[in-house]
């Protein structure tokens, strides 16, 4: 398994909300739907631009077609819906970073010296 891909157990349990790859229509048939998927999650967790993508998973325009037409219909929401539902909360971080701003930048008057 590469960097930022679905294991086999998250593929077994999402692969049928997506939409069906073989639809019996004319044409040439969609690109594998497991590769697809892992071309937008390799976007998402690397915060790449869609042209930076690697070419194991396709062009990067027929990747971000995909999913601006799953996006659309719905079809990412039910997936990370489907992945959330027994996430591991074992190692949660969250951010407490605070900034002190200057006294001239959150309204005080500018130029004045406060000793005075």
């Amino acid at each position: 398994m590469r960097r930022y891909e679905l294991s086999n157990e998250e593929w077994e349990r999402i692969k049928d909300l997506l939409p069906p790859e073989r639809t019996g229509k004319k044409g040439r048939p969609c690109k594998d739907n497991r590769r697809m998927l892992n071309g937008m999650l390799w976007i998402a967790r690397s915060g790449a631009q869609w042209r930076e993508m690697p070419e194991h998973y396709g062009k990067w325009s027929g990747v971000y077609t995909r999913f601006s037409k799953w996006r659309d219909d719905g079809i990412l929401a039910s997936v990370f819906l489907a992945l959330s539902v027994d996430a591991d909360m074992e190692n949660l971080s969250i951010d407490s970073t605070s900034i002190k701003v200057h006294q001239s930048s959150n309204g005080g008057k500018k130029g004045m010296n406060p000793r005075q």
